[in-house]
């Protein structure tokens, strides 16, 4: 289905084409002076140069060929501008055929190509904290939107689960509890089914096995010897390290289904790094790798770049592997196992250099070929009010669970009178805290940094996640005092074009909206334009509200239309709230 822009500008390309001049110039836009009009056409200008004749004519000559019935009122004005007003009766007849279409009209371009989106990055044994709010959000959101544009899309939480922190809490629960019998050599029958530690316990060791490694040497040096020996396949440190996995994967999806994000795909780093020799193997007999002071390095830099770019490297002079060996391998692993058309890297944008050496040296090896799109979306940082990344006051990182909680305790002093029960109360302050975390930060451009301010995010006013649920709540309100059933016919309803009032026309047009609004946030990976959306209807629709009795209308038609205008605009703006990854209660 042409959109609203699209068919309009089919229209202006004929006219100009029936005044004599090249169809090219009659492409339309949404109008940047809603004042004039609803839509502009400035092709006139860019034909002049071509026609050799004053702009202000050719819009004359265009404007008198523009077919009749479509349009409310045609305008030119200096020096070559067409303006436009949509006719009712075709703005409703656009809508009528986005009410016959489950995806409102939209025009998927995914094809059902597969996307694999790095988005989780959490570390096995770590509480997450708010370092990881911004790309679990960001991340879940550009799925479900690249879902809906028709790709097959594939959330992939990527933990950390083969480095230091593992050997580290080996070494601790070693001195805790030597007898185990994951320490003893000698132990040949099956390890235990359940894991000596649980979750709490491992929020514990890690921390102070970390914290006691910088200080005493021996220590440390024991960690990354119990590190290799886990690497090198320790059958009793194998064991612990499942036992670690099993524990904190359980306790991460718990934390994660909290937010509504959810993983198709739960791989890990362990899982890549068995490719990594054969990796390495294959760019040394490609001569393109190279010893540099000891380490083994691919050189990246292009002839065009303008700033610095080291070369990646892959092997250190100890023959140690590092973050950039594990995301080429992952890479590797990713186009052996999916084949995907695209894969997107949704984490800090201070790793911008990191990824651009790991996606250079990926495309120089063959592991990926031209066809493959690799994007990096670095996300800027959640800040405090001081303008610094958020921490505790002792200047600790804030844990997640602590962040949610307190703004949904800031939600349930905002709803401390509603008359709600309070059985039903607490799970609706929980969805609103979550919109308000979620719609504070999504409708951020994601590479910016924002200031975390939990009064304005979870205030009932302004661009807010509680105010769009709140428009959404109220039209299901409207929808229930109006008895409105679920067969109740849309399309027919649409049939009365009469008394469309100015704030009615505004909600009709952002309706008609949609499909622009989810292109340009699919093609640019921006949630933040759907928000920008949302937020925009949402407001139109609380003016039509207020201009409007919508209950008590006698005129049975326009009642109907306006159902039907209740109706579409609820649906639209669930279908974008779901792509943010947000639940709307029935009531608050």
């Amino acid at each position: 289905m042409l959109t609203l822009v699209q068919s309009i500008s089919e229209i202006i390309k004929k006219a100009f084409t029936d005044a004599g001049y090249d169809e090219k110039f009659g492409v339309v836009t949404v109008s940047n002076r809603p004042d004039l009009c609803e839509f502009q056409c400035n092709g006139a200008l860019m034909a002049a140069k071509q026609y050799h004749k004053a702009p202000i004519a050719i819009a004359g000559e265009v404007a008198e060929k523009i077919e009749n019935g479509f349009f409310e009122k045609i305008d030119v004005a200096a020096p070559g501008f067409i303006n436009l007003k949509i006719g009712a009766e075709a703005l409703l007849g656009h809508v009528k055929g986005m009410f016959e279409d489950e995806k409102f009209g939209f025009e998927a371009q995914g094809n059902n190509r597969k996307v694999i989106i790095d988005y989780g990055g959490a570390n096995v044994a770590k509480p997450l904290h708010v370092g990881h709010l911004r790309p679990a959000i960001i991340g879940e959101s550009v799925k479900r939107i690249l879902t809906f544009d028709g790709y097959d899309a594939i959330g992939d939480v990527h933990l950390g689960d083969w480095g230091l922190q593992i050997g580290l809490i080996i070494t601790e629960l070693k001195r805790r509890q030597p007898d185990l019998p994951y320490y003893d050599d000698s132990f040949s029958g099956e390890y235990p089914k359940e894991a000596p530690f649980t979750i709490s316990d491992l929020e514990e060791i890690y921390p102070y096995a970390s914290k006691y490694s910088k200080t005493d040497d021996a220590y440390r040096e024991e960690a990354k010897h119990a590190t290799k020996m886990l690497q090198d396949g320790h059958r009793g440190y194998r064991a612990i390290w499942q036992h670690i996995l099993d524990v904190s994967i359980n306790d991460l999806k718990k934390n994660y289904d909290n937010l509504n994000v959810h993983f198709e795909l739960w791989k890990k780093e362990s899982d890549a790094n068995v490719y990594i020799p054969e990796i390495i193997d294959d760019f040394k007999a490609k001569g393109l790798a190279r010893i540099d002071e000891g380490a083994l390095v691919v050189d990246v830099k292009e002839d065009t770049d303008q700033k610095e770019m080291p070369p990646c490297i892959l092997q250190k002079s100890d023959g140690a592997f590092l973050y950039a060996s594990t995301d080429v391998a992952t890479i590797y692993e990713r186009k052996k196992l999916f084949d995907p058309y695209w894969i997107i890297y949704v984490v800090d944008k201070r790793q911008e250099l990191h990824f651009d050496q790991v996606f250079r040296t990926c495309k120089k090896g063959g592991i990926v070929d031209d066809s493959t799109k690799l994007t990096f979306l670095g996300n800027g940082t959640m800040n405090g009010p001081d303008g610094k990344p958020f921490k505790t006051r002792d200047g600790d990182v804030l844990r997640l669970e602590y962040l949610i909680n307190s703004i949904v305790d800031k939600v349930s002093e905002r709803m401390a009178d509603s008359d709600i029960p309070e059985s039903e109360k607490r799970s609706i302050c929980d969805m609103v805290g979550l919109a308000a975390i979620k719609y504070g930060d999504l409708s951020n451009q994601a590479t910016k940094d924002y200031v975390f301010d939990i009064d304005r995010f979870t205030s009932f006013d302004g661009n807010t996640g509680p105010y769009i649920l709140y428009t959404l709540v109220r039209i299901k309100s409207l929808l229930s005092k109006l008895s409105v059933k679920d067969d109740f016919d849309s399309v027919s309803a649409l049939k009365c074009s009469e008394n469309i009032t100015d704030s009615e026309k505004k909600l009709w047009l952002a309706v008609a909206g949609f499909h622009e609004a989810i292109r340009k946030a699919a093609d640019e990976i921006a949630p933040h334009k759907i928000c920008t959306y949302i937020y925009e209807i949402s407001d139109l629709f609380n003016s039509f509200y207020h201009d409007n009795r919508i209950v008590t209308q006698e005129n049975v038609d326009i009642k109907n239309r306006w159902i039907a205008l209740l109706k579409i605009v609820l649906e639209v703006v669930e279908k974008c709230v779901d792509m943010l990854g947000i639940k709307v209660p029935d009531r608050m």
